[in-house]
């Protein structure tokens, strides 16, 4: 087989390059005996407006600094300070039944505005002058990577907080595409060419390697969730569509530790009112089926929900009705036994900004972090956390 065939072809199912050699070990794995905790963090991609996310509906300064943005009337009233945005009304029964936790002012030292470079920031775990090429949950993976311990992003690539240095999660857009890829002719044909002598010329060898543990995980994966169909009713969404599948692997029992997914265009530069609504309402909607989801079938007490965007947004509106790159913004936490749920800290001041106008921050984003993997994850922040960070206590 030509060189240049192959390297084409293989692009068929460019989600199986990801997959770990130790995803075969879940084979023979039972989650449910070891009390399994799973982790799905979802990501708001461009910088969602947490200002207008989560509302001081009762501060005049609020209302100064966005004369056309702000959000006045029907508002999902938490306390006398805060409020949600109208199209998060879904969510307001995970916050009176004590399964929401609002953490604001999330944020790290000498933030960058660049969403590149903040969400690298943000998927690595590194400070704002480090620069990392692995990230959180591929150091989690590292650390144990000889357990049944994997991650699956909802994607057709793999984000850089899934790659480790030695072990990375599967990224797959579709499992059942994944399943028939894996399943391809021609697939196989390549899959023959494994012993041959020219591979170790190449930077082929591992290609291989992994797709042949592509091949079984495919399998895996597809044959533990066929018989499990989802009876709750999803939004028609992308999102949703990925949710449902989370959902479908969870209910399954599959042996996967963290979930991850994105929902982008939450750049909101101009004309901020409209499209971050419509936004809001599809992770709001979407993010309800799926817990009613868990729900139903029993999951959702060992399931951990962490929402978060690269960075906040500038507190005072442009001139083109909307709001440019900040800082400092609100994460979401959901999750059934809380200790610390609702409005986890009080929301910086507005009259005491950045001198770039941005919120203030008062937690960094590794706490968060540190607290998932001591508290939830159940194991040390040493080599997955890089400075020692000081624990919260929403779970």
């Amino acid at each position: 087989m030509e060189r240049r065939d192959f390297l084409k072809n293989s692009a068929l199912a460019s989600s199986l390059f990801f997959v770990p050699n130790f995803v075969r070990a879940f084979e023979t794995f039972d989650a449910q005996s070891m009390g399994y905790k799973r982790l799905v963090i979802i990501q708001l991609s461009g910088g969602n407006d947490g200002l207008n996310t989560i509302i001081p509906y009762n501060n005049d300064l609020y209302y100064k600094a966005r004369p056309t943005l702000a959000i006045k009337n029907d508002v999902v009233r938490l306390n006398d300070d805060l409020a949600l945005h109208p199209s998060l009304k879904p969510l307001q029964n995970l916050y009176d039944n004590g399964e929401l936790s609002i953490i604001n002012n999330v944020g790290y030292p000498n933030p960058v505005r660049s969403h590149f470079r903040s969400m690298d920031i943000w998927q690595s775990g590194s400070s704002s002058d480090e620069y990392l090429q692995s990230g959180w949950i591929g150091r989690f993976l590292d650390k144990h990577g000889k357990q049944p311990y994997n991650a699956i992003e909802l994607d057709e690539t793999l984000s850089l907080a899934l790659k480790g240095e030695h072990f990375n999660g599967i990224a797959t857009n579709d499992y059942q595409t994944l399943y028939k890829t894996a399943r391809d002719p021609y697939f196989q044909k390549v899959l023959n060419h494994y012993n041959d002598q020219h591979l170790s010329e190449h930077n082929l060898g591992y290609l291989y390697k992994n797709m042949i543990d592509a091949k079984s995980s495919a399998t895996y994966i597809y044959e533990k969730t066929k018989v499990k169909l989802s009876q709750e009713e999803y939004p028609q969404n992308k999102f949703a569509k990925q949710l449902k599948n989370i959902a479908r692997f969870i209910n399954s029992g599959l042996e996967t530790k963290v979930f991850y997914n994105a929902l982008g265009g939450f750049d909101t530069h101009a004309n901020q009112q409209n499209p971050q609504k419509r936004l809001l309402s599809v992770y709001a909607e979407s993010l309800s089926a799926f817990i009613k989801d868990l729900k139903r079938n029993g999951t959702f007490e060992d399931t951990l929900i962490l929402t978060f965007s690269e960075f906040g947004r500038r507190v005072k509106q442009n001139a083109a009705n909307g709001t440019d790159h900040g800082s400092a913004n609100n994460v979401f936490v959901i999750g059934k036994n809380l200790k610390t749920a609702g409005i986890y800290n009080k929301l910086s001041s507005l009259s005491d900004l950045d001198d770039n106008g941005d919120l203030k921050f008062t937690i960094d984003f590794r706490q968060v972090y540190a607290t998932i993997i001591e508290n939830w994850l159940g194991t040390s922040t040493e080599g997955i956390i890089g400075a020692p960070q000081e624990t919260l206590n929403f779970i």
